[in-house]
């Protein structure tokens, strides 16, 4: 049977294909009795025939037919020279900022405010400590800071100090710049409430986590300068 034949019967009697559904079937099936793995949310194709993805949430595995094998790593395109893995990830992981309420956050334009970015940060983050001093290097750029408090207790707090405080800004970048405790303060903090459960919705576990324009999740601290790479790449992509 011709590549052609086979497409044109598979196009008029579906019927033919079902081997396809079969092993999804089969693969479902057996993962799910050898390794508990129910939970599988999609299983395609990959580019390497016999080899299927396996999708968990946000996790890639790949896998035969019958599933009697299960890989986890990476796969490269090598003559397009991609990470065919890394760009999968990208797609799954990624967050459509217009679904972000902008009220819930702390504001800081800096000059003309063009470019957009998007952080969740813990107070009691060393790494976001570091990041926010690399931040202040960058400008023309909006950022939208939500307070994630999720390293304990005292993060609550702080959180709830900064939020409730007089001037956020200036309340935040003293603590996370400067080591100023913010002083005691309570308000409304329902903001905080939601924002934790906008990182339970899209999984969100460590901080500081970037969300640029175009959607793309950025998980742990950058530089100034791939802040800036980024914050150009996302200006180049439709959001």
């Amino acid at each position: 049977m011709t590549k052609l034949s086979r497409a044109l019967r598979c196009a008029l009697l579906p019927l033919l294909c079902l081997p396809a559904l079969a092993d999804e079937a089969a693969i479902r099936k057996n993962l799910a009795e050898r390794l508990q793995l129910s939970k599988i949310d999609e299983i395609n194709k990959s580019p390497i025939p016999g080899l299927y993805e396996v999708r968990v949430g946000s996790d890639i595995f790949y896998t035969d037919e019958q599933a009697n094998h299960l890989l986890q790593g990476q796969l490269f395109d090598t003559k397009q020279r991609k990470n065919l893995t890394e760009e999968r990830i990208e797609k799954l992981t990624a967050i459509n900022p217009k679904e972000l309420p902008l009220a819930d956050a702390m504001v800081v334009v800096r000059g003309n405010g063009q470019r957009k970015l998007y952080v969740f940060e813990d107070p009691n983050c060393g790494y976001c400590k570091h990041f926010e001093k690399d931040l202040e290097k960058i400008n023309n750029v909006t950022v939208y800071t939500y307070l994630y408090p999720i390293l304990g207790p005292d993060s609550t707090d702080k959180s709830r100090n900064i939020w409730c405080a007089r001037d956020k800004n200036k309340a935040w970048q003293d603590w996370m710049l400067r080591g100023v405790n913010p002083p005691n303060a309570t308000c409304d903090v329902s903001a905080i409430t939601r924002t934790l459960d906008i990182g339970r919705k899209y999984k969100i576990t460590g901080t500081p986590t970037l969300i640029f324009a175009n959607g793309t999740r950025v998980p742990g601290a950058l530089k100034g300068e791939d802040i800036e790479k980024a914050l150009v790449d996302a200006s180049k992509t439709p959001s």
